[in-house]
């Protein structure tokens, strides 16, 4: 199979039933409401209908069922992995085409991603990548597709490889310029590192059947590396206290070394010898420098000859070469974007664009509201006075990602809440806008 033939697959299992006026009737699952312009100008193809993220199984039976079924056209965008069973039924019944949306490998320029518009998302057919319980586009695309027959598409692989590790760049980027001496001290003996995840996080829950925490990584590394230097890093959404912790690193601290201050994840990995990880795309990125990676579960870069797995996937029989899985999940499956104008980019033109990104000097500081003397914070601008009055509250209510995303965006930080109450709030607070 060549690049326009896999080209041609990934077409068809996005396609859609288009009206009679040539645009796709859209209705969109689970998007917060931020997310919602990015996704109008990405797709500007599509005629998009939000769904309520409140919207309760009777909204769905009375209002939205009825919505769809009247719709010639349609198809379902559903963000993340859980499509609501009414909507399945639906689907299922009418024959209507669902793409579950995610981000891509190459998400942003932040180290934390929250309110920014991703630079890369998949749409998959059959159901999420993370999804090891049945196949999806990326695992059919890396179980069929005959990558070495394409001269150019295996060039373009080891080059976008040795770009991504030339640049340092990740599926996050930014951060603290610390090294890996300066963290870890100096090396002596084999060093392995331990990936923390968020583990209620929907690629752990979807992609390691057998139950795994972190401290049993944890565990695993240090029974299996009993020589070796351990080094546990806890996901930085955990130690920031934006998700939370379902197991205390301080239960294994006698196993290994915590490590809780930020550092990129190439320069994390630049001194490691081997990645242990349940899930995380930090074990992808680990082979693409070579160094030897352990899977508790059953990530989408396992089971393809790579990695030593141990939760293996029957489905996947086949080895692959490094290079034609990067063309599989970095050039063939995502789409790109533009950060300006939204339009369709290239592999090779996002990681230049992140690069441009990281080149500004104010790149890691999100930007905050203008001040005007009219508008939707008042007269004189007056209501900007009650973001230092309100952040603290919502640092105590939430966690320090809460702030940030109020910080940047007060108006719409309140109007995206799932509790009502909570919008109600800040329907006071900022009436307008």
């Amino acid at each position: 199979m060549n690049t326009d033939t896999v080209e041609a697959k990934r077409e068809s299992n996005s396609t859609v039933r288009v009206g009679t006026a040539g645009q796709v009737s859209t209705f969109a699952v689970h998007v917060t409401e931020w997310k919602r312009a990015f996704l109008e100008r990405s797709f500007p193809e599509r005629l998009f209908h939000f769904l309520p993220k409140t919207s309760t199984a009777r909204d769905l039976e009375r209002t939205w069922k009825p919505r769809i079924l009247a719709e010639g056209a349609c198809e379902l965008f559903v963000w993340g992995a859980d499509l609501p069973p009414a909507l399945a039924e639906i689907a299922a019944e009418q024959n209507i085409p669902v793409s579950f949306v995610e981000d891509g490998f190459l998400r942003s320029m932040r180290p934390s991603a929250s309110r920014t518009p991703p630079l890369s998302l998949v749409l998959d057919s059959r159901t999420p990548y993370f999804d090891c319980r049945r196949p999806s586009d990326l695992e059919v695309l890396l179980s069929t597709c005959d990558f070495e027959a394409d001269a150019v598409l295996m060039e373009r692989a080891r080059a976008g490889i040795a770009l991504l590790l030339d640049s340092g760049i990740s599926k996050y980027n930014g951060g603290p310029k610390r090294t890996a001496e300066e963290v870890y001290g100096a090396k002596t003996r084999k060093r392995v590192l331990v990936v923390g995840q968020v583990e209620d996080d929907a690629s752990i829950r979807y992609g390691c059947p057998s139950p795994m925490t972190n401290n049993d990584l944890v565990r695993l590394a240090a029974a299996e590396q009993p020589e070796a230097q351990i080094l546990y890093k806890p996901h930085p959404d955990v130690l920031s206290r934006v998700r939370p912790a379902r197991s205390d690193p301080a239960e294994v601290a006698h196993l290994c070394e915590v490590i809780t201050e930020s550092l990129p994840l190439a320069e994390a990995l630049r001194t490691v010898d081997h990645v242990y990880t349940i899930t995380s795309l930090a074990g992808f990125e680990a082979l693409l420098r070579r160094i030897r990676v352990t899977t508790a579960g059953s990530p989408f870069y396992a089971g393809w000859g790579l990695t030593d797995d141990r939760q293996p996937n029957p489905r996947r029989d086949r080895s692959l070469s490094l290079e034609a899985l990067f063309a599989g999940a970095y050039l063939i499956y995502p789409r790109y974007f533009d950060p300006v104008t939204g339009e369709e980019a290239s592999f090779e033109a996002t990681v230049a664009a992140i690069k441009r990104q990281l080149e500004k000097p104010d790149a890691r500081h999100p930007s905050r509201p203008a001040w005007h003397p009219w508008g939707p914070y008042g007269v004189l601008g007056w209501r900007h006075l009650l973001t230092a009055i309100v952040a603290p509250a919502i640092r105590r209510a939430g966690n320090d990602r809460d702030v940030e995303d109020f910080r940047t965006d007060p108006i719409g930080f309140f109007r995206g809440l799932s509790d009502r109450r909570l919008r109600l709030v800040g329907r006071l607070l900022y009436p307008f806008g």
